[in-house]
C-alpha cells in the first residue's frame, strides 16, 4: 500500500518533483551545470578547507603585490582564519590593504547585534581567530576588519562601495539554504525574485532550522541546546552577494567528520534546483561562482537503516 505525504509546512522549499529530482542526482553527475560560469568541482573533505585557506590567502598575497586593496565578504570557519594568519605571518605577506567585511551576526529579539565581545558571535571569533593572530606589523588597521553593527547596517553596502566593491564573497548553505542570515521563510526578506535581489543588509527573524544547525556548533556546546542560539540576527543581503565580482561557494560541513550532513540536500537543491528566494544561495547558479562540494556531501542520497542517527 503506497504511503504518500506532502513535506511539512514548516519546510521553505516544498516543490515535491524537484526534490525528487534533485535526491536522484548522482555523484558522477553533481558537476554537471547548464551555466559555464557555476563551475561544480568535488574534492576530498581535507581539501575543501585548505581551498578556502589558499585561495584567500592568495588574493591577499596578490593585493599586496599590486599594491592594490583586496575586498572581502566573509563567513565564519573560525578556526581557518587562523592557519591564514599563520601562513600571512610565514611568508611576510603586508596586508595594510585587505578589507574584510563579515557577512552576519546575531542580534536577540529587539534587533540589538551582539557585541565582538560576545564570545559565541562572529565578530568576536573575527578577531580572535585571524586579526590578533597576525603580526602587528602586518596586520590591516583595524577599522578595515568591518563586522555588522546597530550603528553601521544602514551604511553597511555603502562601506564596501567606498572601499572600492566587493572582490570576493565567500559563502556555503545553511539548512535551509540560507546565505549568510538570508533566511528563506524570513517575513524581513519576502518578496519576488527581482525585488528580493535588490535587497540589502537589515536584522532578520532565523528559521528554527537554522536555529537547530547552530546549536550543533562548538560555540554553542554542540549540545543541541536551541534556546542559546539568539532568535535574530542581522546580515546583508542578496544585492550584496550579486554585486561582488567573484563569488565562492564552499559544501561541505558533515557532523564531526562523519557521513552524515545535513548540506547533501540542500547543496543539490542549491546547485541544482530553481532560482528562488525560497533557495537564498541558489542565486550563485546565474553568477559567475567556483562551486567546492566535499566527497562526503556529494555521496548519493541512499537509505542507510543500518546507520541511524
Amino acid at each position: 500500500m503506497e504511503f504518500k505525504y506532502e513535506p511539512s509546512k514548516h519546510v521553505p522549499f516544498r516543490d515535491q518533483a524537484v526534490l525528487e529530482r534533485v535526491r536522484a542526482i548522482r555523484t558522477e553527475d553533481l558537476t554537471k551545470h547548464p551555466n559555464p560560469d557555476y563551475r561544480i568541482r568535488i574534492l576530498d573533505d581535507g581539501d575543501v578547507t585548505w581551498n578556502f585557506v589558499t585561495d584567500m590567502l592568495g588574493r591577499i598575497k596578490q593585493s599586496a603585490d599590486e599594491r592594490k586593496p583586496i575586498v572581502m565578504i566573509i563567513p565564519q570557519p573560525w578556526p581557518l582564519y587562523a592557519n591564514v594568519a599563520q601562513l600571512i605571518n610565514r611568508l611576510n605577506i603586508d596586508c595594510s590593504r585587505l578589507y574584510t567585511f563579515n557577512m552576519d551576526e546575531y542580534a536577540n529579539e529587539d534587533g540589538v547585534i551582539a557585541p565582538e565581545t560576545w564570545q559565541r558571535g562572529f565578530g568576536y571569533a573575527l578577531k580572535k581567530f585571524f586579526y590578533s593572530q597576525i603580526d602587528p606589523k602586518l596586520r590591516p588597521p583595524e577599522k578595515q576588519m568591518v563586522g555588522l553593527t546597530n550603528k553601521n547596517i544602514n551604511d553597511y553596502a555603502k562601506m564596501m562601495e567606498d572601499a572600492g566593491g566587493v572582490d570576493i564573497c565567500y559563502s556555503g548553505p545553511g539548512w535551509t539554504g540560507h546565505l549568510a542570515f538570508i533566511e528563506p521563510d524570513a517575513p524581513e526578506f519576502s518578496a519576488g525574485l527581482e525585488e528580493w535581489k535588490k535587497m540589502g543588509p537589515r536584522i532578520v527573524t532565523l528559521s528554527p532550522f537554522t536555529l537547530a544547525q547552530n546549536s550543533l556548533h562548538g560555540s554553542f556546546g554542540l549540545s543541541g541546546d536551541i534556546a542559546l542560539v539568539p532568535p535574530k540576527a542581522a546580515t546583508i543581503g542578496p544585492a550584496q552577494v550579486i554585486a561582488a565580482r567573484h563569488r565562492i561557494q564552499t559544501i561541505g560541513i558533515s557532523v564531526q567528520n562523519t557521513v552524515s550532513s545535513w548540506q547533501r540536500l540542500i547543496g543539490r537543491l542549491v546547485m541544482h534546483g530553481p532560482v528562488t528566494p525560497l533557495v537564498p544561495e541558489s542565486i550563485c547558479q546565474t553568477l559567475r561562482t567556483d562551486v567546492v562540494v566535499s566527497k562526503t556531501v556529494a555521496m548519493n542520497i541512499e537509505s542507510t537503516w543500518a546507520l541511524g542517527y
